[in-house]
């Protein structure tokens, strides 16, 4: 199994980036394709927040729970595998598997460390594509990683840029804001003047994508 994107370490100047990369229902009673659109209305609507708010809308940074989808080409060890794999994993994220080749294929990939299970849905199935064989089914989801007790909020971010709304972004300390890049996982934190628009460049120099957006922010 490989992992797709592995969260990067803040840096001293407080431009803190992290990237990217296992469902039946999900629980807490919640189904699947209800949960997926809950997240991306919610990622899509998103206003910015303060830091106190964010650090009440956010989950523990340790932690993860697996929801595993009925597939019935999965067997009862790989389900269990599955499980103790994604656990081991930063949330949110999400394993595909190529149906014709089973969970032990080298396509095999969990994409881990996004801000959200759809954009981790998206990597894992693109990466899983283009490494299984051509003449073979396309990849499907096997399973889905989420934080423990996950309930649908409005400020959903990585287990990376949890900790660092903690320990980067802090409680005092004038304007700073937080930008996170939804589609790859990235963010950053900037500190002082003009926060805002820094960390909105920051956050699309390390992420090379146009979807940055402020997700904190204190004036």
């Amino acid at each position: 199994m490989h992992l797709s994107n592995g969260p990067a370490k803040p840096n001293a100047n407080r431009k803190t980036c992290a990237a990217a990369g296992p469902g039946s229902a999900l629980t807490r009673g919640v189904g699947l394709g209800l949960a997926l659109g809950l997240g991306a209305a919610l990622a899509a609507s998103a206003a910015p927040v303060d830091g106190k708010g964010a650090r009440k809308l956010v989950f523990k940074p340790e932690g993860a729970e697996v929801a595993v989808v009925d597939l019935p080409f999965l067997s009862e060890t790989d389900r269990k595998t599955l499980v103790v794999v994604g656990a081991q994993q930063p949330y949110y994220g999400a394993i595909a598997v190529a149906p014709t080749e089973g969970l032990r294929s080298k396509a095999t990939l969990a994409a881990a460390n996004y801000h959200d299970v759809d954009a981790a849905r998206v990597a894992a199935l693109r990466g899983c594509d283009a490494a299984r064989k051509p003449e073979g089914a396309p990849c499907v989801i096997a399973a889905e990683i989420r934080p423990k007790g996950w309930e649908p909020r409005a400020l959903q971010l990585s287990a990376d840029a949890t900790d660092g709304l903690r320990s980067e972004y802090g409680r005092r300390g004038g304007p700073r804001a937080m930008a996170i890049s939804p589609s790859t996982g990235r963010w950053a934190v900037i500190k002082g003047q003009g926060a805002a628009s820094r960390a909105l460049e920051a956050c699309a120099d390390q992420s090379g994508a146009a979807d940055c957006r402020i997700a904190v922010e204190d004036h």
